[in-house]
């Protein structure tokens, strides 16, 4: 009986201790506060309390949205996801395309969610709507385009040009159409209006563009083949996090990505409403939020991918494709199999550990 009893009490203190060792450890987990850019959803699941809702129940309490400025840069919120604590961006939403060039680069990130494949309506390629010379694809031989190298605005018209047989020319080959960097959004639609350029590609949903588009200012040239590269692989959207934030607080994650969905489904259900808050918060006409909820090109309420094979896929054509095919980036530097694989973290996709994804198993 003696030692009986000596047992349960040392296994009752075993358990305490673990009790009270799986409590620490929660604690060391919990991410106290949280940066997040600041988009047409996210003021939406700050309003509304989606936010709340999912990052109380892991203990993040302090929610800020990080406005990008219009003198920035594209690719700015992706250097942001820098130090692992938060105190930055923690999170942060690309394309696909700059998403892995910027990983390729050294950016200490992992794909945290990856949407469905894009659609002919993403990136259509523009011209002034006054410029008469300018009227479809084949019309820019020789003329100049201006957009930003690292971006859907050069990954979409890249795989455009090359099947129309006018290739941008690049630093390792003269091709025929000329294309100028341009990394601020508003410099690039102003100089094609101003005819500095001849033509650029765009998001008619962003910010930059869509005031422009619904003026009447540009007109559509040419729109990405529904089975091309860009629609499939290369121009789908992607949530990144840093691999430190992803690896110690997994939880955050699956609360930021829970709390989209909650967005995502109350915008569509409720358009007029979400876009008066998207026009109150960003300070955008209300025309211009709905826009940026309805139009087809949209891509902040998109569905995401369940399977991390089929995101690791995705990433692994379009690479074959844009290396193929003379991409002056990826042509010198690359992923292999294996750093795709690690690029998509298992565990925030279906089946993984911190999934936000139903399954059958």
């Amino acid at each position: 009986m003696l030692q009986s009893s000596l047992v349960r009490k040392l296994m009752a203190g075993i358990f305490v201790a673990g009790v009270f060792g799986n409590l620490a450890n929660a604690a060391d987990d919990i991410l106290p506060e949280i940066n997040l850019q600041k988009s047409p959803w996210t003021v939406i699941a700050l309003e509304k309390g989606f936010f709340k809702d999912e990052f109380d129940k892991v203990g993040t309490k302090k929610i800020t949205l990080i406005a990008q400025g219009a003198a920035e840069l594209l690719g700015a919120e992706s250097a942001a996801v820098g130090s692992g604590k938060g105190d930055k961006l923690a999170i942060a939403q690309r394309m696909v395309y700059p998403s892995t060039v910027h990983r390729i680069n050294g950016l200490n990130t992992v794909i945290i969610w990856i949407s469905e494949p894009s659609n002919r309506y993403r990136t259509p390629i523009l011209a002034a709507a006054d410029n008469d010379k300018i009227n479809n694809i084949k019309d820019l031989e020789g003329k100049n385009f201006g957009s930003s190298r690292i971006s859907c605005y050069w990954s979409s018209p890249f795989e455009s040009l090359n099947k129309a047989g006018i290739p941008f020319d690049s630093r390792l080959k003269k091709g025929k159409v000329r294309h100028e960097n341009i990394d601020n959004s508003n410099i690039a639609i102003q100089a094609v209006i101003a005819g500095k350029t001849d033509a650029t590609a765009a998001h008619l949903a962003a910010p930059a563009f869509t005031g422009s588009w619904l003026s009447g200012k540009l007109k559509v040239i040419d729109r990405p083949a529904d089975d091309g590269v860009y629609v499939n692989y290369a121009g789908r959207v992607t949530y990144v996090a840093n691999k430190i934030i992803a690896d110690k607080y997994p939880q955050v994650i699956k609360a930021f990505l829970e709390a989209r969905e909650k967005t995502r489904e109350w915008a569509t259900d409720h358009p007029n409403e979400a876009a008066a808050i998207i026009s109150k918060e960003l300070r955008v006409p209300t025309e211009v939020a709905l826009f940026q909820i309805t139009h087809l090109g949209q891509w902040e309420f998109m569905g995401g991918e369940a399977s991390a094979q089929e995101a690791r896929k995705s990433i692994k054509e379009f690479l074959r494709y844009y290396i193929a095919n003379g991409d002056d980036i990826l042509t010198q530097k690359s992923l292999t199999d294996k750093e795709v694989d690690e690029f998509i973290d298992g565990k925030f996709f279906a089946g993984g550990s911190h999934s936000i994804y139903k399954t059958v198993r």
